[in-house]
């Protein structure tokens, strides 16, 4: 099991298809994955209030299955250092004393400017936007990363995608140089 961990923000746990292989590379222990019950419902309400026709129950179910299948992921004790942290936006101050808490190596959030690197540093943590980070885990491990993204596309039926689908989805989710170096794995994914 890797070491290497990251606390994964609710605006990549958002969207599925960046979910997914968050999920599958964490599931396959390329990295740890880490988040809080908070993070949950941030992603899961912003979901629920851009696509009212989603299903709660489904969603918390999908919520239930990331902590079931990733070990050692919700990050608790954290609450009590927020009034302590100073970023812009006040309201990413739980992201901050979670990763500080769960002893984070990055937090991967689609939100850079969020998270200053000079208030992070303090605390030995980056950030990375999520493309970064996957594009990082497709060069240290290609043959794993190519088994998790085939997995992911197996689960794909309704409906399926091949592989230039599935790439362009990537590359809508804003995973371009991920995107653009699976191409070279197209035999393999």
């Amino acid at each position: 099991m890797s070491l290497y961990t990251a606390l994964l923000d609710a605006n990549v746990l958002y969207p599925a298809p960046m979910r997914d292989i968050l999920m599958e590379l964490a599931v396959g222990d390329l990295y740890k994955a880490r988040w809080t019950d908070d993070i949950h419902r941030e992603w899961i309400n912003s979901l629920l209030r851009n696509e009212p026709e989603r299903s709660r129950e489904k969603l918390e179910r999908t919520r239930d299955l990331m902590n079931e299948h990733t070990r050692d992921c919700l990050i608790y004790g954290y609450e009590c250092i927020i009034p302590s942290l100073e970023l812009p936006d006040p309201k990413d101050r739980h992201v901050l004393a979670a990763a500080i808490v769960g002893r984070c190596d990055v937090i991967v959030t689609q939100n850079i400017r969020d998270f200053p690197a000079e208030v992070l540093s303090i605390f030995n943590i980056e950030t990375q936007h999520p493309d970064e980070f996957l594009l990082n885990h497709l060069d240290l491990a290609p043959g794993l990363f190519c088994v998790a993204i085939k997995e992911i596309r197996s689960r794909l039926k309704k409906p399926p995608y091949d592989i230039d689908q599935y790439l362009q989805i990537l590359r809508q989710q804003g995973l371009v140089a991920t995107a653009a170096k699976l191409e070279q794995y197209k035999g393999l994914i």
